[in-house]
């Protein structure tokens, strides 16, 4: 059989279940889950192997009006996932109407390549709901392969993955074989990091927040991380900190838990607060941190 090998990209408003999706394809935790919006900054490709095809999968930001540079440069993210796929995924859930941006949902109704639309969360709706929610997608767009799924359930994945490959063009691979992602080791220390930030900080400290690692340095049995958690304001610092230390600490503890199971090593890890004041709307930092592509 020849090999095929493509790019899926999968869109859709905040927080309706894209990175679950692709984690269930790929079988790892590669993207930021959590409840709270805006959780995925960076286009994140995940690959999946067989032995006759790859998948190469990206992950895009939830599609909202950009408030601040960072917002745009996440959405530059999401306009660069239309022009280099082989199958969209469209990803709405159970009681969602529409598209946040206009344009983008023109772009769909016109796309020349395969649209999969996957109705998720439907482990929380009725039959009859999902009846309506079906004939209402199939209406609005009427060029995409409907799908009713439950990402996180792992309910009709499957079937999805197998039409994906129905659909792929023939291609050699893109990317050795034993790659999972493009992203280096570092990348997952921040989203790790900025996971635990997100699930413990409420309000706006979660999205002041940026992380760069800066040292990542692997022995055979351990790896040694020193990352530093840039804030925005001084009263940000003191939030994240806490009360004797004791909310970074947390964070900590149970960053290195994850990293632990996902790079299957010890993990010794040094965490440190700075302000860097006004980040998100500064273009220099933004590149710097690899949001800005130009």
């Amino acid at each position: 059989m020849a090999h095929k090998a493509g790019f899926v990209n999968i869109i859709g408003n905040p927080n309706v279940g894209k990175s679950t999706l692709m984690n269930a394809f790929v079988g790892e935790r590669l993207s930021i889950i959590t409840s709270k919006a805006q959780t995925t900054r960076h286009r994140i490709l995940g690959i999946v192997n067989g032995e006759d095809f790859q998948v190469v999968l990206s992950d895009t930001p939830g599609i909202i009006k950009p408030a601040y540079e960072l917002q745009s440069s996440m959405m530059d993210f999401v306009k660069s996932a239309f022009e280099d796929a082989d199958i969209l995924i469209y990803m709405v859930e159970i009681g969602e109407k529409e598209l946040k941006d206009e344009a983008f949902f023109n772009k769909i109704i016109h796309s020349k390549i395969p649209v999969l639309l996957l109705l998720n969360k439907i482990d929380k709706s009725s039959q009859e709901q999902l009846e309506e929610q079906m004939q209402l997608w199939k209406e609005k767009v009427p060029n995409a392969e409907l799908y009713p799924i439950s990402a996180l359930e792992n309910f009709n994945v499957k079937e999805v993955f197998n039409r994906i490959l129905d659909l792929l063009p023939e291609s050699p691979a893109f990317y050795p074989k034993d790659a999972l992602t493009d992203k280096p080791e570092r990348f997952f220390v921040n989203e790790t990091i900025r996971e635990k930030i997100l699930l413990h900080y409420d309000k706006e400290i979660p999205y002041a927040v940026e992380i760069e690692t800066e040292e990542f340095i692997e022995d055979d049995n351990i790896i040694r991380i020193k990352a530093v958690i840039m804030v925005e304001r001084d009263t940000q610092k003191g939030i994240i900190i806490g009360h004797k230390g004791a909310a970074l600490k947390r964070v900590g503890v149970e960053a290195r838990a994850d990293l632990e199971k996902f790079f299957g090593k010890q993990i010794h890890i040094e965490m440190f607060v700075k302000v860097n004041k006004n980040w998100r709307n500064n273009t220099y930092q933004l590149r710097r941190f690899g949001y800005n592509n130009n």
